[in-house]
């Protein structure tokens, strides 16, 4: 058997189903022969978005993969490694290499050496007989601790060199860590005695699948529980005690009960500070519950730290915490509090949520399609920028993983690859990305990989043909060179594509479109709506 041939059969074993790529690879034919599916994109960023999405929205029970050339191939793909690796997503990545020979020798690109600082771990095949210990290294990184990828590099050289006769793999095995006993008892007795307890949830939530555990531990303590937005849809925001996620921007409910908490209690995150999450009041004590010991006292000082799978942490919490309270708290003074904050913010907003004015505003736009889609089958994901503020605060996640955030590095164009991602790993749900006319161009070919894939996703396109969260800062070079402005009829390149495109102009039209992108999903045809809005640049931030 040839090192090629060994590494695909190793992938199957370890349940990969789907391999993301461009070639040329070699791994995308040794994949094939064994039924690995084989999904080529049109450029390298976009696969391992996709690849992202899939760990993602099984929690990494299933893991993406993705390969490409050595040189130019490993250089284009950096920027999605970097976002996997900011955001500790869990993904195979398979580069090729140039010659064992020439693979140190400048200028040739070597991804072992180049990718180290963006990924949990790289190395290079070198010998076939080391294969079996080079893979498992691999997966054991990536089914184990806080996630990221993990980068194997397979010189060109080593595809043909024979394996030896007697190699063996057996798969890796996933373990998970819990908090130190005493550590568990003095959080419990902060959180019995905070007064006003906020509970922070990250994304360990969802890759621990702790949602469960964590609606309990809420629901007892009858404490308030908002997300970041890595987080959202981890805990069901039509819940009593939700006060929904907080990135850039946010609900008033996030931000009051934040400031005014005297505990706050961060599970599955990292407290990492971003100018698109939630910014930590100074005043509370904080109780951080994380996978990896480095967030301990990374951005923010804790008081106590719980080091575990997101799961067992919260299992012990509330193991604990049964031994102090008998029956759950009363809700209803907390919820009466949100609410009286969520009703005056929601009708402030309801002007431009309800907005009947053409160009169409972007927050009637995401108003009519959350009300027209089912959330409870749909997993969206938004883009940097505009389309993240402007349907973060707003839309209302109630099932797991039904939402898709990301914000420690915002790379433009960055949902596409999500959504269609999260369809071949959920093929049963609506998968729909949101993005602005500035994504648009930076990953807008790959919407012929989702036509040519069969990878049908909807695709929700604000067009206001500017850059406008730019436009304060660029006033002059827009005035004097129009450095802001862009153009493009992107319902025609949909169609150009062999997709369904359609360019929405009226308010009485956003539900219609909506309804017929829908029925073009279900009939196996990627959609773009593209809906020409209004240059909004207010959001929600407080």
């Amino acid at each position: 058997m040839k090192v090629g041939d060994a590494i695909a059969e190793i992938m199957k074993r370890e349940g990969i189903e789907v391999l993301t790529g461009y070639p040329v690879n070699h791994m995308i034919e040794h994949c094939a022969a064994i039924d690995i599916r084989p999904v080529m994109v049109r450029q390298e960023r976009i696969g391992l978005h996709m690849a992202d999405a899939i760990s993602r929205v099984t929690s990494a029970r299933k893991l993406g993969a993705f390969c490409m050339q050595h040189g130019p191939g490993a250089e284009n793909a950096y920027g999605g490694v970097a976002q996997c690796f900011g955001e500790s997503v869990p993904v195979l990545v398979l580069p090729m290499g140039y010659p064992r020979r020439i693979a140190h020798v400048p200028p040739n690109y070597n991804s072992t050496v180049q990718m180290k600082g963006i990924a949990k771990s790289t190395e290079a095949v070198m010998s076939a007989a080391e294969v079996p210990n080079i893979m498992r290294r691999a997966f054991a990184r990536l089914r184990n601790g806080r996630g990221g990828p993990v980068i194997v590099e397979i010189p060109t050289d080593m595809f043909q060199e024979e394996m030896p006769e007697n190699w063996s793999y057996t798969p890796v095995l996933t373990v998970r860590s819990a908090p130190d006993p005493a550590d568990v008892k003095r959080a419990a007795e902060m959180l019995v005695n905070a007064k006003r307890p906020v509970i922070y949830a990250g994304t360990g939530i969802h890759w621990a699948q702790a949602w469960p555990q964590l609606r309990e531990l809420a629901e007892l303590l009858a404490a308030p529980v908002t997300t970041s937005l890595g987080g959202k849809s981890s805990f069901p925001e039509d819940h009593a005690l939700a006060l929904g996620s907080g990135g850039l921007a946010m609900p008033h409910p996030v931000r009051k009960f934040l400031d005014d908490a005297d505990v706050v209690f961060g599970v599955g995150c990292s407290f990492t500070e971003t100018n698109f999450g939630i910014k930590m009041p100074v005043g509370p004590k904080y109780i951080h519950a994380t996978l990896d010991p480095d967030h301990l006292d990374k951005d923010i000082r804790c008081d106590i730290g719980l080091l575990g799978d997101a799961q067992l942490v919260l299992q012990a919490l509330l193991d604990e915490l049964r031994g102090h309270i008998r029956t759950p708290r009363p809700h209803a003074p907390v919820q009466a509090a949100i609410e009286a904050l969520r009703t005056p913010w929601l009708a402030k907003w309801a002007e431009k949520r309800d907005s009947n004015d053409a160009p169409l505003n972007p927050y009637r736009v995401l108003r009519d399609l959350w009300r027209t889609v089912d959330p409870d089958q749909t997993i969206i994901t938004h883009d940097a920028g505009s389309p993240r503020d402007q349907l973060s605060p707003f839309w209302i996640s109630r099932t797991p993983l039904s939402y898709l955030g990301w914000g420690k590095t915002t790379q433009l164009g960055y949902g596409l690859g999500l959504a269609m991602g999260a369809k071949l790993a959920a093929p049963d749900k609506l998968c729909i990305n949101v993005w602005g006319d500035a994504a648009i161009g930076f990953t807008g070919m790959d919407f012929e990989t989702a036509v040519r894939e069969r990878i049908p996703i909807l695709s929700i396109l604000l067009n206001n043909f500017s850059m406008a969260i730019e436009l304060k800062i660029m006033a002059l070079s827009t005035e004097k060179y129009r450095t802001t402005d862009i153009s493009g009829n992107y319902a025609d390149m949909a169609k150009a594509f062999g997709g369904y495109g359609e360019r929405v102009l009226t308010p009485d039209q956003i539900i219609p479109a909506i309804e017929r992108g829908i029925a073009q999903t279900r009939n196996g045809v990627p959609a773009l709506l593209e809906f020409i809005t209004s240059k909004e640049t207010q959001v929600s931030r407080f």
